[in-house]
């Protein structure tokens, strides 16, 4: 029988998975994270020597023999070893039964930079000695819709599986997708989130040309330092983060707990520059704004802001303003930090692991800060609770992320509460 869309208005997260620069789980990342612990440090995955920008967030100990089989590891690149390994904790953190419900569970998973690494290492390899070195597997391994499809492949699944591109915004914008194919009756559950491991030569040489990027070699721990006065550019990561997604409805039936909702949330477009953000943060302001109008959530009662606080100097006074306009007097009183000053940016995983934040700070009682927060920009007035974690009950958080191309995505979050959320606690 087709499904038909759910009259039930509550989508909520039940797993969660993360593989980042602070640890292979989401319990390391987050114990990282209320430490105030950085993950960032020298880069090992090529030889940056000659580069003028020798650090980044790279994901250390993993061994993708341990998680796949050799003929699978080989045809797959890294941003899908990723995204499988975050997906199977997600999977099993919510107690989905993948093989009862396979036709009704779906992926979403975003990628941004894709499998850049494996095109330089197949150039490189087609410049040495033409076409007998090059993978069979690269053109398959590296297109963008390749991690959701690895994952549906592992964890064995035919609901519907989707992968887009919107930058660092990609991660918030496959919550909502995942959020729309449940509401509109296309699947219970959605594995969802964003996947990117793109520190390689080529990458770094462009953004380093673009001077995007922290020169903090000599310090990386102290090189990510989101809304400081000090800030030098923001430092490259890789990472998966991946949320299991389901109606209420489907969560209650099989009593599985949630940790929150995913009220909804808002897209538009600067339509101004290709890398730099629209100086007024109109737009940006424009996607909060709207997020909070469609979920019916007041100023007054955002707990929490996760910001996309990037380390750039454009980036964040920009959000810095959009938040101001947006939430008006509110703004002063509402705690906003960014992961990223510990974590890097993780590209398209960026906004699945600001989302895995709020939950995590609902379910705790208590938000991270953001460090190396040592000199106040005066063009950044808000409250980025500095350097440590603050305990503060969050029953309201918005995510905030923001891409190159001007694309903006905000995403509302809520604590367990409402009818078919069962309390994560």
């Amino acid at each position: 029988m087709p499904a038909t869309p759910s009259s039930h208005r509550d989508v909520v997260v039940t797993g969660i998975g993360a593989v980042t620069p602070l640890g292979l789980s989401v319990a390391d990342t987050w114990q990282g994270l209320l430490e105030g612990r950085s993950g960032i440090g020298p880069i090992t995955l090529f030889d940056a020597s000659e580069l003028p920008v020798r650090i980044a967030g790279e994901v250390h100990d993993f061994d993708v023999n341990e998680l796949l089989d050799l003929k699978r590891a080989r045809r797959s690149a890294r941003f899908s070893q990723l995204a499988i390994m975050a997906a199977r904790e997600a999977a099993s953190d919510a107690r989905l039964d993948v093989a009862a419900e396979a036709e009704r569970i779906g992926v979403v998973v975003n990628t941004a930079v894709a499998g850049v690494g494996e095109t330089q290492a197949n150039v490189e390899a087609w410049e040495r000695t033409g076409l007998r070195d090059i993978s069979p597997y690269y053109v398959p391994s590296t297109i963008a819709n390749m991690p959701a499809c690895e994952v549906a492949i592992d964890l064995g699944v035919h609901g519907p599986v989707s992968a887009s591109a919107l930058a660092c915004a990609s991660g918030n914008a496959a919550l909502l997708e995942a959020r729309r194919l449940i509401l509109d009756g296309e699947a219970d559950a959605v594995v969802a989130g964003g996947t990117d491991a793109g520190i390689a030569g080529v990458m770094f040489a462009g953004l380093a040309r673009m001077g995007a990027m922290s020169r903090r070699n000599d310090e990386p721990e102290r090189a990510s330092r989101p809304f400081d006065a000090d800030r030098d550019g923001f430092v490259f990561s890789e990472g998966a983060v991946l949320l299991v997604v389901e109606s209420a409805e489907h969560a209650a039936a099989r009593e599985a707990p949630a940790y929150g909702s995913v009220a909804g949330g808002a897209l538009t477009a600067d339509a101004f520059h290709i890398s730099a953000p629209e100086p007024s943060g109109r737009q940006a302001a424009r996607a909060i704004s709207l997020a909070l109008e469609r979920t019916g959530t007041e100023p007054s009662e955002v707990d929490y802001i996760c910001a996309h606080g990037t380390g750039t100097r454009a980036n964040d006074t920009v959000e810095t303003r959009a938040i101001h306009s947006a939430l008006g007097s509110e703004a002063e009183a509402i705690p906003v930090s960014s992961p990223k000053s510990m974590l890097g940016h993780l590209i398209a995983a960026a906004g699945s692991l600001s989302a895995m934040v709020c939950l995590l700070a609902m379910r705790d009682g208590i938000v991270p800060p953001t460090i190396n927060l040592e000199r106040a920009d005066p063009d950044c007035d808000l409250d980025y609770v500095p350097e440590r974690a603050r305990h503060v009950p969050v029953r309201t958080a918005v995510v905030n992320a923001f891409g190159f191309g001007g694309q903006n995505c905000v995403v509302v979050l809520r604590a367990p509460g409402r009818p078919g959320a069962l309390n994560r606690a």
